[in-house]
């Protein structure tokens, strides 16, 4: 996996760690979890790429 693909994946877990600390602390965000959704698939689009 190339450099950036690993960055876009550790960017991806992060985000994940934060959405999920945003919503105990502050409640439930259905953007907060769009936004990431939107981001898991672009990693993952990134990631399917690079492969080839």
């Amino acid at each position: 996996m190339p450099d950036t693909a690993k960055a876009m994946t550790v960017t991806t877990v992060a985000a994940l760690v934060l959405a999920t600390a945003y919503s105990v602390a502050l409640g439930g965000s259905g953007w907060v979890w769009f936004a990431w959704v939107v981001l898991v698939l672009v990693t993952l689009g990134m990631v399917s790429a690079r492969e080839r």
